[in-house]
């Protein structure tokens, strides 16, 4: 268990705190590209800061604090000019470095505007998703993940509001025996109180955990098991899957699903999980060309106002959320299968005395030549290479507006797998 003070100091991320000081140094997920299309402006909650995000007439991003310097009005209702937002107040026109550009009510010759700033942070577009950064200058590179860069691929962007700590979300991750009670007995039970039989693709979860192991490599740390009927010599123990420091859960790379799970810290006591998957039915299928990434929301709640825990990932939120608004760590009992969690909280506290020490903490880019593609290894999650089974519907993306497209791809890549093989 955590002392309150130690729960405190590696749970909360407000400006100022150790936590919040090492999340900066990171470029986090915000919103998806499309969703300015609609809407040129759009609210942003990061690390306990109020912002609004917002797109120009040019094409432009910009991240700039939600209050107007002048008179603190709402810049979320700002209108988007050429070059820049113009608060809808009084007309004060700012562009994405924070400059004020015009003030329309002051005398032509006023050099005031040239005196006046706003709080604005860099922003960057990759593969349909923005991410911004609220740290030092100079700003490392964003990370240019396999996931975002591959080609002959359908992507989609799911997201969901937590009313909890990003720590419990990510402390999931390093949890490994959740696999088989969470989503397989506990699903099972969820799957028969509804009248219904367990579907095929849970029943690997009910496989019981032999042995769990955890190690350190370079972007964070990974996750292995061996599981009832398997060895080490599965892709379960053999590659297991990565942890991406700090807080990013890689699955399904072999399954030709792989997904990132980001738990973005809003704020002390709400995460915004953004699930970005890549579908590759591999190279015997042409994938069409996707004109923007399209994004979706995996919910919280049923329709009776109930967790949603009729689907995997749904099942995690429940289990994240009725911890509490924040864990009260100090209460908790660890026990041995929980290593990689201690292990976890332990790699928080070492790369905070790095970024305390001046130094860059692990997973932090700054060499563009490393930064072309970064590849990641991991398990088929239990698969292997997906087919159209119906499975999806019991995952988030089953809620997917592509699901339906996507399983036809690999649907059509396995056919030209079986024909290949006659």
């Amino acid at each position: 268990m955590l002392s309150v003070r130690e729960n405190h100091r590696i749970a909360r991320v407000a400006p100022g705190t150790p936590m919040g000081v090492l999340m900066r140094r990171y470029w986090h997920p915000i919103a998806a590209a499309a969703e300015l299309d609609g809407n040129p402006t759009k609210a942003v909650r990061l690390l306990g800061e109020d912002l609004v995000l917002y797109k120009d007439r040019s094409g432009t991003l910009g991240l700039v604090q939600e209050s107007c310097p002048h008179r603190r009005v709402n810049l979320l209702y700002g209108i988007p000019e050429q070059h820049g937002l113009r608060c809808p107040y009084h007309g004060w026109l700012f562009d994405q470095t924070g400059r004020c550009l015009e003030m329309p009510a002051e005398a032509p010759d006023s050099t005031f505007k040239d005196r006046v700033t706003a709080l604005v942070y860099p922003v960057e577009e990759l593969g349909g998703l923005i991410f911004a950064y609220l740290g030092p200058e100079p700003a490392p590179l964003l990370p240019r993940w396999d996931i975002f860069v591959k080609e002959n691929c359908l992507r989609d962007i799911a997201f969901t509001l937590l009313p909890c700590n990003w720590l419990q979300c990510m402390e999931n991750s390093l949890d490994p025996v959740h696999l088989e009670w969470l989503h397989g007995w506990f699903a099972k039970h969820v799957f028969e109180s509804r009248g219904e039989e367990c579907p095929p693709s849970y029943r690997p979860f009910l496989k019981r955990h032999l042995k769990i192991g955890f190690d350190l490599f370079d972007y964070g740390i990974v996750k292995r098991r061996v599981v009832e009927g398997g060895s080490e010599d599965d892709d379960l123990w053999r590659l297991g899957h990565p942890i991406v420091f700090p807080n990013i859960l890689r699955t399904g790379g072999g399954s030709g699903w792989p997904e990132f799970q980001y738990r973005v810290p809003v704020d002390d006591t709400h995460t915004l999980q953004v699930a970005y998957t890549c579908y590759d039915p591999g190279p015997a299928v042409r994938v069409p060309t996707q004109d923007t990434v399209p994004f979706y929301d995996a919910p919280l709640r049923d329709e009776h106002g109930r967790h949603a825990t009729y689907y995997t990932v749904g099942q995690d939120f429940m289990a994240w959320s009725t911890q509490g608004p924040l864990a009260e760590r100090h209460l908790e009992r660890l026990a041995e299968s929980d290593k990689g969690i201690i292990l976890y909280r332990r790699l928080l506290r070492d790369q905070m005395e790095r970024v305390a020490e001046g130094v860059d903490p692990m997973c932090v880019f700054r060499d563009p030549a490393q930064n072309i593609r970064i590849d990641l290894e991991s398990e088929n999650a239990f698969y292997g290479r997906r087919r159209r089974t119906g499975a999806a519907q019991y995952t988030a993306q089953g809620f997917s507006p592509i699901i339906q497209l996507v399983e036809e791809l690999f649907h059509q890549a396995a056919d030209a797998a079986e024909k290949a093989q006659t």
